[in-house]
């Protein structure tokens, strides 16, 4: 994982197309509307889009981490609580078996330990994607009824991982298999 730079544009560009591709011939919603902007967040002038770098397929995800999340679906006190909040994560579907959505969490999961951010939070659109932040130790804290959305809150303890097996072979680290 590095932060992104404008020369990852076409490589991240690559990588979304596949992601709408692969969304479409499943019948799901795409991104495909939102690709010139998930592109453009390579330019990113605060430092918190980071992308996924493959010496093999070269960019295979793109995901932002930021140290605050938005102002709904946490209480209060949970916004008070330092946290690292991702969001915008998109990954390459050729490379799926290496499940690169579950490399960029646990990293995530390992810096935020690493920075003394005891909390990783997220939320998504769909209970599927919900079920597989589940299989990366995060777990649901409620549902969030937006306008037009039902968000799925959730949230992961910080520790430190080894993320050796992860990065070389797509191996998910567990929650208590730290350093």
């Amino acid at each position: 994982m590095r932060l992104a730079t404008s020369a990852d544009r076409s490589q991240v560009a690559r990588l979304v197309a596949a992601r709408c591709d692969w969304m479409e011939r499943r019948g799901l919603p795409s991104w495909r509307d939102s690709l010139d902007d998930l592109v453009a967040q390579c330019d990113n002038p605060d430092g918190d889009v980071w992308v996924l770098d493959s010496d093999e397929h070269g960019v295979v995800g793109q995901m932002v981490v930021q140290d605050q999340g938005p102002p709904w679906g946490w209480t209060a006190k949970e916004r008070a609580e330092p946290a690292l909040y991702l969001s915008g994560s998109v990954t390459d579907p050729a490379v799926r078996e290496r499940r690169p959505g579950t490399v960029m969490a646990l990293w995530a999961v390992d810096r935020a330990a690493r920075l003394g951010v005891p909390w990783v939070r997220r939320h998504c659109h769909f209970p599927e994607v919900a079920r597989y932040n589940r299989t990366q130790g995060f777990t649901l804290v409620r549902t969030e009824q937006r306008t037009h959305a039902r968000l799925f809150m959730m949230a992961r303890r910080a520790e430190r991982l080894d993320l050796t097996r992860v990065f070389r072979e797509g191996t998910p680290a567990q929650p208590g298999q730290g350093r």
